[in-house]
């Protein structure tokens, strides 16, 4: 259809049973944020435009944990014992000569027979300097390296390199050392507080093996590697035990998802305790619990609910018991015609059987 110079086209209308007039331009927006399609509810008859939920904000991950990235743990520059010990002993030699040379222990023949004694000069000074520094340096160096043992060295608080080498050893004085313990170790964890997916309070002990595998980051990237480690136990600790109950409910099926399946629950702990650990240089092989139970202030009341809940089943079974065999006992009687039986009659010997069977069957259980 055309329409008249000067006059604007008339706007497209949608008419439907719940909405009057909807222009069409609008349902065509272009949005650069993707929309869900999922509609809000809209009000009839009001001509409403249906107003669209945006997606959620997926939720940033966690950043993962890294001690000083640049810190890695390399090889440092050591020299045999042997070069410190002659070292040393040249310095030693070189005092000694100086001494002789400047004829200052009298009884001693000098260079200088004929000569009257002109004093230490400038040149011995320098000299005794020298040979002072140079024994100095050599046996300051002197250290002795031990299996298990390693030194992480730094020089005016810059990293320097590891010296992991054991027997005599020469390090530069000038190095500050830092011991750190590289051997395979344990450590047994006190009761540790913690509760499980029913909020019931449990104490739980836990069993670590582990050891420095970069002595850079465990003695230079954090304050104390041992206490960081005993952390990561114990957040570890509460957030695998929070997962699933400490017993099985009374029914279920499913006899595994509880934490007397202590297989899961220790391959679990290692996991999230190995990848705390290995941003600060610790290897962790296990962390597996030794000892789950409940805390002092609920046990004797899950305890007595234990008894009870056990003594229920107990009876269950015995029950069960009793009436199939005197449901076997009536049907066989009957069967084989040994007694005929009305209904009133019948009645009393399940009556007395089930008596009879259950005592019996108490007296012979613990």
């Amino acid at each position: 259809m055309s329409t008249p110079e000067g006059l604007a086209p008339p706007t497209r209308l949608i008419h439907n049973e719940t909405t009057t007039e909807i222009p069409v331009h609008l349902l065509f927006r272009d949005d650069p944020t993707p929309l869900t399609p999922a509609v809000v509810g809209r009000r009839r008859g009001t001509g409403e435009q249906p107003r669209l939920r945006r997606p959620p904000t997926p939720a940033k991950p966690r950043p993962a944990i890294e001690a000083a990235p640049d810190l890695v743990e390399r090889p440092a520059r050591v020299l045999p014992g042997v070069a410190g010990v002659l070292a040393g002993i040249c310095g030693l030699a070189g005092c000694a000569l100086t001494t002789w040379w400047a004829d200052v222990l009298p009884g001693l023949p000098t260079p200088y027979a004929g000569y009257a004694y002109a004093g230490l000069g400038p040149a011995q000074w320098a000299t005794y300097a020298g040979a002072g520094v140079l024994t100095l340096f050599g046996f300051g160096g002197l250290t002795r390296g031990r299996t298990g043992r390693a030194w992480a060295l730094t020089l005016f608080g810059r990293y320097r390199g590891t010296a992991r080498r054991t027997g005599l050893l020469w390090l530069n004085p000038l190095l500050l050392r830092h011991r750190v313990d590289v051997r395979l170790r344990h450590w047994r964890s006190d009761p540790l507080p913690a509760v499980d997916a029913n909020g019931v309070a449990l104490q739980a002990v836990v069993l670590v093996t582990w050891r420095v595998k970069d002595t850079a980051k465990a003695a230079l990237g954090i304050e104390d590697h041992e206490q960081y480690l005993h952390a990561c136990v114990e957040a570890a600790l509460t957030r695998v035990l929070s997962r699933l109950p400490a017993d099985v409910a009374p029914g279920a099926l499913v006899r595994d998802a509880t934490l007397r399946n202590t297989e899961v629950v220790g391959e679990e702990l290692t996991r999230l305790v190995v990848a705390d650990a290995a941003p600060v240089g610790l290897e962790v092989f296990s962390a597996q619990p030794t000892r789950i139970e409940y805390a002092p202030e609920v046990a004797a009341v899950m305890q007595r609910r234990r008894i009870a809940a056990l003594d229920a089943q107990h009876r269950d079974t015995v029950l069960t018991s009793v009436v199939d065999s005197v449901e076997d006992t009536v049907t066989r009687l009957t069967m084989r015609g040994l007694v005929e039986l009305d209904d009133c009659e019948r009645k009393t010997l399940v009556k007395d059987l089930t008596v009879a069977f259950y005592a019996g069957r108490r007296e012979v259980s613990p």
